[in-house]
């Protein structure tokens, strides 16, 4: 009896090996973009939430991991340049998911002593070299498809899922709808995805149909967002969380669908 304790002893360390080299680690799905992604801290100061902080209440987190990477203020060349992707890049694994959202911090100045975020317009090859005024460090800025391009191949380069989405729309309106990003951000997110094999969620449309349905401006703003027309409240962030999930659900093919368990939840 003895030795059979001792041989199950010395067996056990061997099983737990054997059966953890069977099962592929739990893949992470990481979110990168601004602060309608993640605003602040996370913790709803100012009453201000991103749509990150709500998406995992519609997945399976014990099969599937959300890590919320997003900042505000970021832009797609500034999430780059402060290592913040790198810092991804270190962990980013095969079979892992990387939702990306950039765009309304894109159209800022590419040179100045506050933000100095700002983009090349497009999706071209073109880039402009600056001696940084707020960093004081030489930079070779380029174009906002450029960068979403790095994201989506960096990511495919590691066996791993890219899915851009086009930002969410402001509390602008334009002849009794909103105002959406087809000129400009929305279009080329939509084309560097198409161009690169990504997933592509157009979340600007979806959205936005959903803000006409309010009919003006005054009830979105006190519905979904705050003080200004850019940062959602709680609901409004709800909302934007469950859109990216009916969307994503248009997107047959995308593996991330498996780890979907609240499609149906309303905001």
């Amino acid at each position: 009896m003895k030795r059979n304790l001792l041989l199950i002893s010395l067996l056990i360390p061997t099983i737990f090996l054997l059966l953890a080299g069977t099962f592929p680690p739990r893949p992470t799905l990481y979110l990168i973009g601004d602060s309608t992604v993640k605003n602040s801290s996370d913790k709803g100061e100012g009453g201000m939430w991103g749509w990150g902080h709500f998406i995992g209440n519609h997945l399976d987190t014990t099969r599937l991991t959300v890590e919320n990477h997003a900042i505000g203020g970021r832009s797609s060349r500034t999430f780059l340049a402060e290592g913040r992707w790198d810092r991804i890049m270190a962990t980013l694994k095969p079979g892992d998911f990387v939702m990306m959202q950039f765009g309304h911090n894109d159209a800022g100045a590419i040179n100045d002593t506050i933000r100095a975020r700002g983009t090349i317009r497009g999706i071209g090859e073109e880039t402009e070299a600056i001696d940084n005024l707020l960093t004081k460090k030489h930079e070779v800025v380029h174009s906002y498809g450029w960068y979403i391009r790095k994201y989506v191949t960096d990511t495919q380069a590691k066996g791993a899922i890219p899915i851009v989405l086009s930002l969410v729309p402001r509390n602008g309106w334009k002849a009794g709808k909103i105002v959406r990003a087809t000129d400009s951000y929305g279009t080329w997110a939509a084309d560097v995805a198409k161009k690169e094999g990504a997933y592509f969620i157009d979340l600007n449309e979806q959205v936005a149909a959903k803000y006409d349905a309010l009919r003006d401006s005054i009830t979105l703003q006190t519905t979904y967002f705050v003080s200004d027309h850019t940062h959602t409240n709680a609901a409004g962030a709800r909302l934007n969380a469950a859109t990216v999930i009916e969307a994503l659900g248009q997107q047959k093919a995308c593996p991330l669908n498996r780890y979907v368990v609240n499609r149906s939840r309303k905001y």
